[in-house]
């Protein structure tokens, strides 16, 4: 099995936490079986970008003034 090599920019990386803790509480809640891992993933890294994305919408930071 060949090595995967990641790099991801510090905001990818929290939308992949982000992510990877929605899709935690699929699984918790049952709702991630047999097959349907891939469309659980999905969901939950769009569910993230969106939270991200209004966050952006709505925060303004401090580099972000003037």
């Amino acid at each position: 099995m060949s090595k995967t090599i990641l790099s991801l920019q510090p905001s990818e990386a929290l939308v992949f936490s982000a992510a990877a803790t929605i899709y935690a509480g699929y699984i918790s809640a049952g709702k991630v079986t047999d097959g349907s891992e891939k469309t659980w993933i999905n969901r939950s890294l769009r569910e993230a970008i969106l939270l991200a994305t209004l966050t952006d919408s709505v925060i303004q930071s401090d580099n972000e003034l003037g």
